[in-house]
């Protein structure tokens, strides 16, 4: 018989060895003799392991029923509720649960969470659940048959309150982070499994340690609406998750996003303009030399889009940037310095790179005390830019103001030897979508500011060409 203890110390079951054997010995009478001890054993094990996953990143929401370990992180109240055509009441207590891969929703009922609810159990202790998976309001729900504690088994997440960004962790619940508003989306709805209609949007969070994008659900998702960036809040009850190989925070139903009367501290760590490459998806941070008007367009589907083109320097170049959709409300004007997060790189006019902001980039306009320099370390490696550098060599300091940056865009620049740059001259050819000072082109693709005293008239097709100084291009030739 000592294959068959091998067979069960392989197996990882809350039923004892007595009575596996004993299932063993019902199973060979079953099959009348048809297999013996070990092949009866064999097919239990198979039986006893059918739905267990490695990790909880395995599960999914249409498994019958699954097997898996679990650190608590979180335990939430005790909540009562009325059952159809039953006299006594339901009871449910959720509890957060996670690996080192996923988080999950474990939701127990009845007796089950009563017991819980009386201390039973603690945050740090790990479960070995048996469940039935669903798309939960939150994501992923695993309604649970059963579940023991594992003094033996070991899963490395931590529970903590994950007081700054860089200290975040995938599977982290009961999260509490203070940060600075940089950003906010609108919000989306969309419809759930079972026909209700969700609501989410986002916002994006920053520290002295980084940004973080918070999520927040259905109640919660109106109130990103109602937050200006640059605001200081304080996210309570958050938990992370793993979204396109990024972690993110997320809000529901027991969570808060408050404002708070204090100063915090962001400082964003930007990618030199110069070294971005295409389909490269980077952050951007510099001083906007122009900034075009937003413009109009008809979609595919007869829906109405915008865009707004802007261009940022730092100190080792300049970029243009378009910003699409609410982005290009953005209030941005020449001198600002601004901050571009997740942007991508493509292919823009007259083959320049271009970054585009869609609705998963961030764009905000950093205020005076929040700065884009380099530490001493990036400036000595020229890996990183920095707004203290920009411009034509600066003050002692390392500081810029609006002025040097328009000084350093009015001129032809100058090469290494010192000597003047010729200025490159430039045509383009659009459709008139402004008139006045300056006259607006638009090819269809981008725009373009034109500086000219020659009459226009709207819908116009005209060719300008002429140099191009701080993102207008001062018309020599109109034809």
């Amino acid at each position: 018989m000592g294959s068959i203890a091998d067979i069960y110390a392989d197996l990882e079951t809350d039923v004892s060895e007595e009575e596996f054997r004993e299932a063993v010995e019902e199973k060979v009478e079953q099959m009348g003799g048809l297999a013996d001890e070990e092949t009866a054993a064999m097919l239990l094990a198979h039986e006893l392991n059918e739905g267990e996953v490695d990790t909880i990143a395995d599960i999914e929401p249409g498994m019958d029923e699954v097997k898996f370990l679990a650190k608590v992180m979180a335990i939430g109240d005790l909540k009562t509720f009325e059952r159809d055509g039953e006299d006594e009441d339901g009871r449910v207590i959720n509890v957060e649960a996670a690996d080192e891969t996923a988080s999950v929703r474990l939701a127990f009922w009845d007796g089950q969470a009563v017991d819980i609810d009386d201390g039973m159990l603690s945050v740090g202790d790990v479960l070995r659940v048996k469940g039935r998976p669903k798309d939960g309001y939150n994501g992923l729900e695993v309604s649970v048959d059963k579940a023991e504690q594992d003094d033996d088994a070991t899963i490395d997440v931590e529970p903590g309150d994950g007081s700054t960004v860089d200290a975040l962790t995938m599977g982290q619940s009961d999260v509490t982070l203070r940060g600075l508003v940089l950003d906010t989306d609108s919000v989306r709805t969309f419809d759930r499994d079972d026909g209700s209609e969700g609501k989410v949007s986002n916002l994006t969070l920053g520290d002295e340690t980084g940004r973080v994008r918070v999520t927040m659900w259905d109640d919660r998702a109106d109130h990103a609406t109602e937050i200006d960036p640059g605001t200081a809040v304080e996210v309570v009850d958050g938990y992370v998750r793993e979204r396109d190989g990024a972690l993110e925070l997320h809000v529901g139903d027991d969570g808060a996003v408050d404002e708070i009367d204090e100063a915090v501290d962001f400082q964003p760590d930007a990618d030199p303009i110069e070294h971005v490459e295409l389909d490269q998806t980077v952050d951007i941070a510099g001083v906007v030399r122009s900034a075009d008007p937003v413009r109009t367009f008809d979609r595919d589907d007869g829906s109405e889009g915008q865009v707004r083109n802007v261009r940022i320097q730092d100190a080792t170049g300049d970029i243009r940037v378009a910003l699409w959709g609410d982005k290009a409300d953005t209030d941005i004007q020449p001198g600002d310095e601004v901050l571009a997060a997740d942007v991508e790189i493509q292919d823009g006019w007259q083959d320049d790179l271009e970054a585009s902001a869609s609705w998963n980039s961030t764009v905000v306009v950093l205020d005076d005390g929040t700065s884009v320099a380099p530490t001493p370390e990036e400036q000595a490696d020229d890996t990183h830019a920095g707004l203290s550098s920009f411009g034509d060599g600066g003050d002692e300091s390392g500081s810029t103001d609006s002025e040097s940056v328009a000084a350093a865009d009015t001129t032809t620049g100058a090469d290494s030897d010192g000597g003047a740059q010729a200025a490159e001259q430039v045509e383009f050819t659009g459709t008139v979508v402004q008139t006045g000072d300056p006259v607006v082109l638009d090819d269809g693709e981008q725009t373009m500011s034109v500086e000219t005293g020659e009459r226009v008239q709207l819908g116009q097709e005209i060719t300008v060409r002429g140099v191009v100084a701080d993102g207008c291009l001062d018309a020599d030739d109109v034809f």
